[in-house]
């Protein structure tokens, strides 16, 4: 770093003077590594979101940087990246259609983990929400295996529906460390900050700078003889790969970094590996960028304004996760298996409220019983009528433009212009081989059934305990008496949930002979979470639906039912 100190020749501890040479060495180590840090490089919602790793799931660290974008129009313009669950966002550029950057996250990856890292750009609405502009996703399968130490791309921006078209550039610049480089480079990093004459090396004396500017009350001969035992070749100096070897092997041991300098938070006496992740995380290398805001479960969070920050503080609204809070949770989150992220259902907030005010309360519920049932039976017939008629398709451009980059326009069999209803898009088509079939010469095989949300359970009592809160569902409910035997209570149950934007057409998981349909009448609640889970109905034994047994040679006996549900036409 090039800082020169004055300082007397002892060690730290001898004498009063050196006492404060070292309090002073301590306070500004401290100083230069919360500069190095950058701005909220580690904030409380990344250390409340961090992953523990072991040695086996430890892949290595990488570093995203977003440089630039070239836009078509002139606006104040943010990214977001978004790597399995977690999300981080850049600051918000000025009125331009050249946003300049130069932001920065380092992530840890986990073996077998996420490796699709998608970039979203937003202009911004400060007081709600910001407008998804355009994304595209950065594949770092192979990011261990390039030559090259960095890897600069100017990508395109697709528009979310469509990736025909494009709303832009941008300029992003990525690297790695395997497990092995994140180890040198973390002493690296050490050694540097305390290297005040640039020589690539510790003297005695800024190597006892450097263990008691973590905090640590190794007493000086203790201090004296961890250097001699990092100085293998006995030269008077440690390097880089000497404290390296010491920090891997005594961390166990003794210790040495007791806390983070960067965020102070207390670090494992017996954990090295998660504890020089973390630290490797808070540094960054002294390039001068901007680090991105972490702490976001999915890009929507991270877009909004301070008008729902606000909501948030208050518990007005909250990103609770987990299967069981799903009827409490504001907002509904999903797994996407192929780039094993966290996305965001969309749906619209006066939705929400309506559908927490009927089912969440035992006097929603009541009044539906008393003669509402029938008035929302009406209500859900005469939109549907109305969605069968001409004018209906008039709708869809909007339907596309709220669920964007949900519903892809590139994948319908037949152009928008083709639909004469809303009830003809609805149920779409697709183009030959967008949903290909998974193992398609294997019968042992079952393939997903629809698009949608998929929950699989071992049994019926696992579904029950983490997802189907009903207090009345059993799966002889399910299928009704006629479809119901035995065997089926005890079999495996997969349930798949379609959303308004979803491909609205199923298709048979298993090979076999397709049985009759039993149709079972009943009343169309919402197979919306917050009705799946109330405590007050059973969506899934009382809507109306058709039981189809199919039998397998492979599978035996199986029972595909198809619930049906009311559809709220309100997102636009």
């Amino acid at each position: 770093m090039g800082h020169t100190v004055s300082r007397s020749k002892g060690l730290p501890g001898d004498g009063s003077s050196e006492d404060e040479h070292s309090s002073s060495y301590r306070r500004r180590f401290i100083k230069l590594m919360r500069n190095h840090g950058g701005s909220d490089s580690v904030n409380d919602e990344d250390s409340k979101n961090k992953k523990f790793f072991t040695a086996d799931q430890f892949s290595g660290i990488a570093r995203i940087e977003l440089i630039e974008a070239e836009m078509e129009y002139k606006d104040k313009w943010f990214a977001c990246v978004s790597l399995g669950e977690q999300t981080c966002k850049t600051v918000t550029s000025d009125h331009t259609y050249k946003p300049v950057w130069k932001s920065e996250k380092k992530v840890a990856l986990e073996a077998n983990g996420p490796r699709i890292a998608r970039i979203s750009v937003f202009e911004t609405n400060r007081l709600s929400k910001s407008n998804l502009v355009g994304y595209c996703e950065i594949d770092l399968t192979d990011i261990f295996d390039s030559d090259a130490d960095h890897t600069r791309d100017t990508l395109k921006l697709f528009d979310p529906n469509t990736t025909a078209k494009s709303v832009g550039n941008i300029v992003v610049s990525y690297s790695a460390e395997d497990p092995v480089a994140t180890k040198r480079s973390f002493a690296r990093r050490l050694l540097a900050i305390m290297d005040y004459n640039e020589d690539g090396q510790l003297s005695l004396q800024e190597f006892c700078d450097l263990i008691k500017a973590f905090g640590n009350k190794v007493a000086s001969h203790k201090l004296e003889e961890l250097f001699q035992k990092a100085d293998h070749d006995g030269n008077g100096v440690v390097s880089a790969d000497e404290l390296a070897n010491l920090l891997v092997t005594y961390q166990g041991k003794e210790v040495l970094i007791s806390k983070c300098p960067v965020c102070g938070e207390a670090l494992s006496v017996s954990d090295s590996l998660n504890d020089m992740i973390h630290i490797s995380l808070c540094f960054d290398e002294g390039t001068g960028n901007q680090i991105m805001t972490g702490g976001f479960l999915t890009e929507k969070q991270a877009s909004y304004g301070w008008m729902f920050k606000l909501s948030e503080w208050a518990h007005v609204s909250t990103y609770d996760v987990g299967l069981k809070s799903g009827s409490n949770a504001s907002h509904i989150l999903v797994f996407d298996r192929r780039t094993k992220r966290i996305v965001e259902e969309l749906i619209d907030r006066k939705i929400v409220l309506s559908l927490r005010a009927i089912y969440q309360s035992r006097l929603g519920l009541t009044l539906i019983d008393k003669g509402t049932r029938e008035l929302l039976q009406r209500i859900s017939n005469k939109e549907g009528e109305h969605m069968n008629a001409t004018d209906s398709a008039k709708n869809i451009p909007n339907f596309i433009k709220f669920f964007e980059d949900r519903i892809i326009v590139d994948e319908f069999k037949y152009p928008v212009e083709h639909f004469k209803t809303f009830n003809e898009f609805f149920i779409r088509e697709l183009q030959p081989g967008a949903r290909p079939i998974a193992y398609e010469d294997n019968a042992y095989v079952a393939v997903c059934g629809a698009d949608s949300r998929l929950m699989a359970f071992q049994s019926e009592d696992d579904s029950k305990r983490f997802w189907i809160k009903g207090r009345k569902f059993s799966v002889r409910g399910l299928l009704g008496d006629e479809a119901y035997s035995t065997g089926f209570g005890e079999g495996s149950l997969v349930i798949f949930r379609l959303a308004p934007q979803d491909y609205h057409r199923f298709h048979v998981p298993i090979s076999g002979v397709v049985g009759k349909f039993i149709e079972i009448p009943g009343p169309l609640y919402t197979v919306n979470p917050i009705a799946v889970n109330s405590k007050y109905c059973n969506v899934f034994t009382e809507n109306k639906r058709v039981v189809c047994i199919i039998s397998s040679e492979e599978f035996g006996k199986g029972v595909f039912s198809h619930i049906f549900l009311k559809i709220h036409m309100h997102y636009y």
